[in-house]
């Protein structure tokens, strides 16, 4: 946006910013909170703190480095609020699990370590952050981030004492970050109408069978050496040796076959030409075919037989069935792309493909979140000025998301905001 456009918008922003912002108790942190989206949504190459606040008639550098980088409003209450207005308004037809990397130089920034780059498409020196996001086909905004703290960074004492990293936060997975994301807003009594996530995340059984147990629907994508089983393979148990004894579980008599092998297996028949929705150059489509299969290895079987034989003693050695999404298109000498999903077998395909491909609104996020509203300018070095810059750049993104669809629409009755206690500034 340029200066007359930001104007424009003042005072239709400062109602915004009063609802979302109604958690911080104090009138100056809640301007200064209007003034950094301002800073953020206004042209400009650098959306660091010093380029904002040279750029904005009522700027100013030291009040915004507090607000951010020292101030201890709480940005939770924040990423609260901008969740409830945003899930109604874009109706999404799923939440996708990704994340973002973020190059940084040095060592002292939080969270950064040598690391695989997705910005630079190799080893780096970086920070990389989880995140999910509401999506449909037309609009879709972030949720929740949670910064990915390396390993090395679990035992540096030094280090978190001076980015100000909490006692509590330790090293986790990333996909673990992701199912603690999914917890927090199902706290908040919201719940995704599907998970999607690409092969980083869809290949490990461990994220699909917990997201099953919160019972969650998913298309997930995997990788072509992901195991399974065809759906009509039956566990047979073996001979017993000798009258004494335990009786031999069931077991499938043969190896899994990896998903690869189980598409090249099909018919060319039994791949249809789907189309998902209308691109830039016309319509998108390419060949598809589903089919029920069973996910193997052992960290799919463990939980089972658990369950299984917690419940009723014994494991008759089946393992759930899915559906296994597989992509050929008509120019291409095999399939490329695979997902695993635990939708209902009466499914239809288009509905499979739509929500296996929504990912790429994604991507128009991150593009408008870095590039337009300095997602990665962030010049701090401390745990809580990340998260304070990163909730600001969520609800900016979210303000201009909501004057995108809905210009004159007013905002659904906030039950968080009326009833939370405000948190203490500085």
């Amino acid at each position: 946006m340029d200066a007359h456009e930001v104007n424009r918008i003042r005072a239709t922003l400062a109602l915004y910013v009063a609802d979302v912002f109604a958690s911080v108790s104090r009138k100056d942190q809640r301007a200064k909170g209007d003034c950094y989206l301002r800073g953020l949504m206004l042209d400009g190459r650098r959306k660091s703190i010093q380029a904002m606040a040279s750029r904005l008639p009522d700027g100013n550098e030291q009040n915004l480095q507090q607000f951010v980088n020292q101030s201890t409003w709480d940005p939770v209450p924040v990423q609260r609020r901008v969740c409830e207005r945003m899930l109604p308004l874009i109706d999404p037809a799923a939440w996708v699990i990704d994340d973002v990397s973020v190059p940084k130089d040095g060592r002292m920034s939080v969270a950064v370590a040598p690391q695989y780059c997705g910005a630079l498409g190799k080893q780096a020196n970086c920070q990389v952050a989880v995140s999910i996001h509401a999506a449909t086909d037309t609009a879709s905004c972030p949720l929740q981030w949670r910064l990915f703290l390396p390993k090395e960074w679990a035992s540096d004492t030094g280090r978190r004492a001076i980015t100000r990293v909490p006692p509590e936060v330790t090293h986790r997975e990333k996909w673990r970050l992701a199912l603690d994301m999914l917890d927090t807003l199902a706290g908040w009594g919201m719940t995704p109408p599907a998970v999607v996530a690409d092969a980083a995340y869809g290949t490990n059984a461990h994220l699909r069978a917990a997201l099953a147990e919160r019972q969650l629907t998913y298309v997930l994508a995997v990788r072509a050496d992901v195991t399974a089983h065809p759906f009509d393979a039956k566990p047979v148990a073996p001979d017993r040796n000798g009258p004494v004894g335990c009786w031999p579980q069931p077991r499938y008599r043969d190896p899994a076959p990896s998903v690869a092998a189980l598409a090249d297996g099909l018919e060319q028949d039994a791949f249809t030409t789907v189309t998902w929705r209308n691109g830039s150059r016309g319509e998108l489509r390419s060949r598809f075919a589903a089919v029920r299969i069973r996910p193997a290895g052992r960290a799919v079987e463990r939980p089972v037989k658990a369950a299984a034989s917690a419940e009723q003693g014994w494991w008759d050695g089946v393992l759930p069935d899915c559906w296994l999404l597989i992509e050929w298109p008509a120019d291409a000498e095999a399939p490329t792309d695979y997902w695993l999903s635990n939708l209902p077998p009466d499914t239809a395909v288009v509905d499979l493909v739509r929500l296996a491909k929504v990912r790429w609104r994604i991507e128009h996020d991150y593009r408008e979140l870095k590039h337009g509203l300095g997602l990665d300018h962030f010049e701090g070095r401390s745990w809580p000025g990340w998260h304070h810059h990163v909730t600001l750049v969520t609800a900016a993104h979210a303000f201009l998301t909501e004057q995108r669809l809905s210009p004159k629409a007013p905002a659904p009755v906030s039950p968080s905001t009326k009833s939370s206690t405000p948190s203490r500034t500085s």
